[in-house]
């Protein structure tokens, strides 16, 4: 069933919301509109993407009527280097929408990737463009079932809570009000609020053994927290400290 667009429109006046029921990718349509000055606050969703991208250009599974593809515009006044500090700031959004709409936990690996277990169930992509931060937001909702190839096993709320169908429009709200509280936090508490906040709600800044690239290599250790500009810090089996920069982390199951 598509989305009630009535119902998210009367609970968020406040966004000005662009609907497409099939898009390539809503994070393009959302590049359109940041050139068109389209303001803080707007939104591109989706009920289906046929394009739909996650980090480096992977490919976004968007099943039709399933899921939430949304991408939103933010214009903060913050400066580009907070970057990677406002895709963890995300992230605590989506997993805060989440619980709080459909009562299922969810787990935070750094930098982008919100888990039920060890399994996928939302991604994160934040670009800039234009001095505006595009936020691009998939949660898989009622999918009966997944690719099994893919880089990171996925799941979704339907299968986490034992084929229980959610009523996306109401997640797609509280995702909304979750984005204006997380961007309230930034602003006004400073980005140190929320490495404190990511750090407590994953279990993967901290002491977890983890898989992870570095000079073109995979090497393994144990992580050590975030640098004041999110970044992740793992600690090698020789105890030398690195600073994660680009890729992710993955758990070590050796």
């Amino acid at each position: 069933m598509p989305l009630d667009m009535d119902f998210i429109r009367e609970q968020r006046p406040q966004n000005q919301i662009v609907y497409i029921p099939s898009v390539g990718s809503t994070m393009t349509q959302a590049v359109r509109l940041v050139k068109e000055n389209a303001p803080h606050n707007t939104v591109v969703i989706a009920d289906e993407q046929t394009a739909g991208v996650g980090r480096f250009g992977r490919h976004w599974h968007s099943e039709a009527e399933t899921g939430i593809y949304c991408s939103v515009l933010l214009r903060l006044p913050i400066p580009p280097s907070e970057l990677p500090v406002v895709t963890l700031a995300l992230g605590l959004a989506t997993a805060e929408a989440i619980q709080r709409s459909t009562g299922i936990a969810c787990d935070l690996r750094w930098p982008n990737d919100v888990l039920v277990g060890d399994c996928k169930i939302a991604g994160i992509l934040a670009q800039l463009e234009d001095g505006c931060i595009i936020a691009g937001i998939g949660i898989n909702v009622n999918q009966s079932a997944l690719p099994p190839d893919l880089r990171t096993p996925a799941t979704s709320l339907r299968l986490a809570s034992g084929n229980r169908i959610f009523a996306r429009e109401g997640i797609a709200v509280a995702l909304l009000e979750s984005l204006d509280d997380f961007s309230a936090m930034l602003l006004q508490q400073g980005s140190e609020s929320i490495l404190r906040a990511f750090s407590a709600a994953s279990s993967y800044v901290m002491n977890r053994r983890v898989v992870y690239e570095d000079g073109g290599g995979v090497e393994r250790g144990v992580t050590a927290g975030l640098d004041e500009s999110g970044f992740l810090r793992v600690r090698d089996d020789r105890h030398v400290v690195h600073t994660i920069y680009t890729g992710g982390v993955r758990p070590d199951l050796q």
